[in-house]
């Protein structure tokens, strides 16, 4: 049985939300002040904000029913809520979706994670916001929705963190970080592919983001296991609630892990590759040494070599949809020379 809709979440444009403050002031509800909020009204089980950056959040139980007969027909105009399914049969499919997080921060492990989804488990999560883990602003609330995605009758995840020491040792073998990605998704859709008899009705394909270029980088590292089912990847995967909630099992695992290093070496390890992951650098450097760092970061990210004082390697040239990008990032993922040593 589905859980019941008690929190729904949208934008509006100006006149949508004009329109919908007339609404609810003829309809008696009690309007109040909200921090952030243009306004704030709530009626019997139903709660309504709308905030200043455009977003309208609905709470309560009676959530799905203002959503389907007030705010689709008489503000939005469109029915949303309940026709995905209509609209998009293959959303009902049973599948696995893949992601990985950790692939742009310098500090912490590389963590791929792959979810099993069926009717009754994309049904279960209607209304609990499960999407792409980067729209997900709130460690807090990207741990709630992995517990909720983990404890979901029918649902059947894996994840696989990749340590920094394993990270480091990865990349200097294969000099390459789509080719470690690609082991990476293929490790994770080998492990759900081995508890099939847990999946009812079996999955018909795998989604994952294409992240690479060519998409033999990742056919080519799929296992024995992996082979028996159809692979797809596309741009813009996190779409497919399958690859969101994956997504979101690999931030959290990310989190969760970052967190821990930085308990172990009692020092903040920022997200990202930014002055402050920079500043970090240097202060770890300091502290505990290289190979301590080989522990808690990537070691091919150019912040690495100017943590040290070394030259950077020179900036290459990736593509991505056809268009040829030089990219300012930190990582130096293709450069053609090994990480620094001791």
């Amino acid at each position: 049985m589905a859980t019941p809709m008690t929190s729904y979440t949208c934008v509006l444009t100006a006149a949508q939300a004009a329109g919908l403050h007339v609404w609810l002031r003829n309809h008696g509800y009690r309007f109040r002040e909200v921090p952030h909020a243009r306004f704030a009204a709530d009626k019997e089980k139903v709660n309504v904000v709308f905030y200043e950056s455009g977003k309208l959040v609905v709470q309560g139980k009676e959530t799905r029913d203002f959503v389907e007969f007030v705010l689709e027909p008489v503000i939005l105009k469109e029915a949303r809520l309940g026709y995905e399914a209509v609209l998009d049969p293959t959303m009902l499919l049973p599948r696995l979706g893949v992601d990985e997080s950790g692939k742009g921060d310098f500090f912490g492990p590389l963590c791929v994670a792959g979810v099993y989804v069926n009717e009754g488990v994309v049904r279960a999560w209607e209304g609990l916001g499960i999407r792409d883990s980067k729209n997900i602003s709130s460690d807090t609330r990207m741990n709630e929705l992995a517990k909720r995605i983990r404890d979901t009758p029918g649902c059947v995840f894996s994840v696989v963190p990749i340590g920094n020491e394993a990270y480091n040792r990865l990349y200097t073998r294969m000099r390459s970080v789509n080719a470690l990605l690609a082991w990476g998704h293929a490790r994770v859709i080998e492990n759900l592919m081995g508890q099939r008899h847990r999946m009812n009705p079996s999955p018909v394909r795998a989604i994952s983001d294409q992240f690479a270029a060519d998409k033999a980088t990742v056919a080519q590292a799929l296992m024995s296991l992996g082979r028996e089912i159809e692979l797809v990847q596309r741009h813009k995967a996190e779409a497919d609630i399958a690859v969101a909630a994956a997504s979101i099992l690999a931030r959290d695992e990310f989190v969760q892990r970052l967190g821990r290093l930085e308990q172990q070496f009692s020092l903040r390890l920022p997200k990202g590759a930014s002055a402050a992951v920079d500043a970090a650098a240097k202060e770890f450097l300091a502290r505990h040494g290289l190979e301590k760092l080989r522990q808690a970061a990537k070691l091919h990210f150019r912040t690495a070599f100017r943590a040290q004082g070394l030259p950077e390697p020179p900036k290459v040239e990736w593509r991505r949809g056809g268009k040829r990008q030089t990219s300012p990032a930190a990582p130096a993922s293709d450069a053609p020379r090994p990480p620094p040593q001791a």
